[in-house]
């Protein structure tokens, strides 16, 4: 069972029938996300598929691939939100496979960032870092400069919609998917560190006066973040509760 992310659900389909190898015959396609478009592509959301091989299929080889985290997709359960990455589906990399593709996939990112920016009217700078661990390869780009929170926009849904041209724009011109993180200022870096501290000051709370504690609505991955930084907690266990933009963490003491 794998993820796949595009920009229209039968895009998602094609992406993911062409990474497993198979035909549609072959698979159980459900719809997680049918996505939009938004305005001149901002508010944007891709469209989300989950593509299940089918039990009674001729015996295949299916190329080993790793899912990328969906920034719009409800996760069923706390736990889900706190182990799963769910997003686009891409073939593993290799050590030997980064080092040559990092060059070439950072410059495509570059430059349709500078170009769109420029455009834009506004004087930024671009630092590229590529974040590299035992699973998961990302190729970041920070926009830098002065007066950029027109670049992020209400709960980041402009920064989104960038980062997702970007990605897009990566994949036509290389035919691969890869992960990518756009941030402005490190924007994403300081609302994470934001969110660990608040939910573990929240977690406290909620375990010394033995009652729960119900957090803002928030994003996908930023209920993530919060299922993450006190999954490792005995005194207090986390659910996700709501629909939609209104779903939110709540903080039970144990």
């Amino acid at each position: 069972m794998t993820e796949f992310e595009a920009r229209t659900v039968k895009e998602a389909i094609e992406e993911g029938l062409k990474a497993l190898q198979l035909s549609e015959d072959d698979v159980v396609i459900d719809v997680i996300e049918e996505g939009r478009s938004g305005v001149l592509g901002v508010g944007s959301r891709p469209a989300l598929v989950r593509i299940t091989p089918r039990d009674d299929r001729p015996a295949t080889e299916v190329p080993a691939v790793e899912p990328e985290t969906a920034p719009d997709a409800e996760d069923a359960s706390a736990a889900d939100e706190a182990s799963s990455i769910p997003d686009v589906a891409e073939p593993a990399l290799q050590d030997a496979d980064v080092s040559e593709i990092t060059e070439p996939v950072l410059a495509i990112a570059a430059d349709f960032l500078t170009n769109l920016l420029g455009k834009m009217g506004l004087h930024t700078g671009i630092e590229t870092e590529v974040l590299d661990s035992e699973d998961d390869v990302v190729y970041r780009l920070n926009i830098t400069g002065d007066d950029l929170g027109i670049l992020i926009g209400r709960r980041a849904e402009t920064l989104d919609a960038i980062q997702y041209l970007t990605r897009l724009v990566v994949n036509q011109q290389t035919h691969r998917w890869y992960r990518m993180e756009v941030d402005v200022e490190n924007y994403k870096r300081r609302r994470e560190h934001s969110l660990q501290r608040l939910a573990n000051t929240l977690a406290d709370q909620a375990a010394r006066e033995k009652r729960v504690i119900m957090m803002e609505p928030m994003l996908p991955r930023e209920r993530r973040l919060i299922h993450l930084a006190l999954r490792d907690r005995s005194d207090v266990r986390t659910e996700s509760i709501g629909e939609g933009d209104a779903r939110k963490v709540t903080i039970i003491p144990e």
